[in-house]
């Protein structure tokens, strides 16, 4: 298999909501933002994306537990290496991210903090020791 681009989707209860969060967040506007998917293109190769609960549910169907039963479990992890790692953190906070582990040194030589947006999907913000 030869991977050619990589789309991360992200599950989200208000898919608005969600957008304006993480336009703050990472600093940018979408690339795309139609009813039922929002997406940020972080690189040439990498987007990270935003889907209403009930329009994957359509698609999943009865397969799955129903997304929405997940709403505020920590279903995931971006892992997001920054510049200004303490400005960055607390832009977070301000756009609402909630604080899960404030900033410190990790034992795999990182300084990292934690946060969680409003659906609970959990995002480190990190720099290099």
């Amino acid at each position: 298999m030869k991977i050619e681009t990589v789309e991360i989707i992200l599950y989200v209860s208000n898919q608005e909501l969600s957008k304006k969060f993480y336009e703050a967040v990472l600093h940018k506007s979408p690339s795309l933002n139609v009813p039922g998917m929002t997406e940020f293109t972080l690189s040439e190769n990498l987007k990270l994306s935003l889907m209403p609960n009930a329009g994957i549910a359509k698609i999943l169907g009865d397969k799955t537990p129903h997304p929405e039963t997940g709403t505020g479990i920590p279903r995931c992890e971006l892992y997001l290496h920054v510049k200004d790692l303490k400005a960055e953190f607390d832009n977070a906070i301000k756009a609402g991210a909630k604080l899960i582990s404030e900033i410190e040194e990790r034992n795999w030589g990182d300084r990292a903090g934690y946060l969680a947006d409003s659906d609970g999907h959990v995002i480190a913000l990190a720099e290099m020791i």
